[in-house]
């Protein structure tokens, strides 16, 4: 035993790569070490994290595997919390965007080769999970090709269900530990949709185990088709990137209750997605990065046949919106992938990417609001926050107020400002069941433009805290 420690220091000291060895850690069953990330290219010695990354099994049939990466809680990680991060899309990997990039406590650096600490992760405050959904995307994949023409919100949430529940049994450490669910754009539907299935099943407890949910949170959320739709157009507006003549044009013209628009709205529409060729959709006062060639190619609504104006925007933004260039060179990397235990088996053809647009191409968007669910989960008692980052333009603020406001709650705390180092951080409303706070400053993707207050948010959440409304 003694040879072993003084190996495992030696090696501590003199590997290029680990900076950390298993001995640091508790030690946990077989089965969980087997997953455990001790060598990962380029990660910064400290501080000293206890990260699990592997595949997910949902359906043993049809050979569904989700790829994971958690990240234990850097201080009393029996005592925390779960949460479950989701990006959206669809087609976009909470890998790339969540863990590389947002909230994760380790980001790729701008050289797609080492790695960053990230001292706003939310690991500080959360046992943090990540996993890339639906199969397709990332490193997640299935053995049964036909799985990937069969992509719908039911779909995708069976799957997430099935991975909480197993991932659960291969840490049951965490079976009683709070569970919440957070996530961004397209995570609207995945987030609500998935809370929703663990509340039905967990009331059967002959059949499904139980999920000790809680609530969740959302940031920049697709929640209800016409209010997202409208106060995107009227973002644009305001925000002088489209007309006076363009703005009457599709007012006149467009009727975002239908289902499938006529083909002049989508030419109109068209028109007004084409004003964002020179800026970025995702952050307006971020500069554009021109390296993610055809990174607007899903807002393009040119066949009136094909329900285009459902599909959604690939999710690019930030104050260097070239990242998902660096992430993409560093999980590539045949050295990072055998550290993460990634295409273990070479069931993923062609490049790991940020986002795959087939699934976007394919997904059959056939739910138009989710706003049954809020109003179902609020009155199951479920803590619930919605927050906004105001510079995004393509899920703007304007739209989820309308969302939230069409919710009819009873108000506690009118419209008002909260606070970060003194300055104003952005603004809140409290609801009864909800909580709907902006984060000035910041677009799609809140914890890669404002980290600090996207840290806060979490903290408040997490703990049941007002945010600060004194500066």
């Amino acid at each position: 035993m003694a040879s072993n420690k003084f190996f495992s220091i030696f090696f501590l000291i003199f590997s290029p790569w680990c900076f950390i060895t298993i001995d640091a850690f508790p030690k946990y069953p077989s089965s969980q070490e087997s997953d455990r990330v001790i060598n990962l290219p380029g990660q910064p010695s400290n501080p000293p994290l206890s990260q699990f990354s592997g595949y997910i099994n949902v359906n043993q049939e049809r050979g569904r595997n989700l790829f994971y990466w958690f990240f234990e809680a850097q201080t009393n990680p029996i005592k925390k919390p779960l949460l479950l991060w989701l990006n959206g899309g669809p087609g976009c990997s909470s890998i790339g965007y969540g863990a590389a990039a947002e909230l994760g406590p380790l980001r790729v650096k701008k050289d797609g080769v080492g790695l960053d600490y990230n001292k706003y992760a939310w690991n500080t405050e959360a046992n943090l999970l990540f996993v890339e959904s639906p199969v397709g995307v990332g490193f997640s994949y299935t053995k049964t090709p036909s799985d990937l023409t069969k992509f719908d919100d039911g779909f995708v949430a069976e799957d997430a269900y099935n991975f909480v529940m197993n991932w659960l049994k291969k840490f049951p450490q965490y079976q009683t530990h709070d569970f919440y669910l957070s996530g961004e754009s397209y995570a609207g539907h995945y987030v609500p949709q998935l809370a929703e299935l663990v509340y039905d099943r967990n009331k059967d407890r002959k059949n499904y185990p139980f999920i000790n949910l809680k609530g969740f949170m959302v940031g920049n959320p697709l929640t209800e088709d016409f209010y997202d739709t409208k106060g995107l157009v009227e973002f644009a507006w305001s925000h002088a990137v489209i007309s006076d003549q363009v703005y009457e044009r599709v007012s006149e013209i467009c009727d975002f209750r239908l289902f499938n628009w006529t083909k002049e709205c989508i030419d109109v529409m068209e028109v007004v997605y084409h004003q964002y060729h020179d800026i970025d959709i995702y952050n307006i006062y971020a500069p554009k990065c021109f390296n993610n060639v055809g990174s607007l190619s899903a807002a393009h609504v040119d066949n009136p046949h094909a329900k285009v104006q459902r599909k959604r925007l690939r999710i690019l933004a930030g104050y260097d919106p070239c990242f998902s260039k660096y992430t993409e060179e560093y999980f590539n990397r045949v050295d990072v992938q055998k550290s993460i235990h990634a295409n273990v088996t070479g069931n993923i053809s062609g490049k790991w990417t940020v986002c795959n647009n087939s699934i976007l191409a394919t997904y059959n968007f056939t739910v138009a609001s989710v706003l049954p669910i809020y109003s179902k989960l609020i009155k199951a008692g479920l803590k619930i926050w919605f927050y906004s980052g105001d510079a995004d333009g393509r899920v703007p603020t304007i739209g989820s107020r309308y969302c939230v406001e069409a919710l009819a709650l009873n108000l506690i705390a009118p419209w008002h400002s909260w606070y970060h180092n003194g300055q104003v951080g952005g603004r809140l409303v409290k609801y009864e069941g909800l909580t709907f706070v902006t984060v000035r400053g910041a677009g799609h993707l809140v914890p890669l433009n404002k980290p600090a207050e996207a840290l806060v948010l979490i903290r408040s959440f997490l703990l049941g805290q007002d945010l600060p409304t004194q500066r």
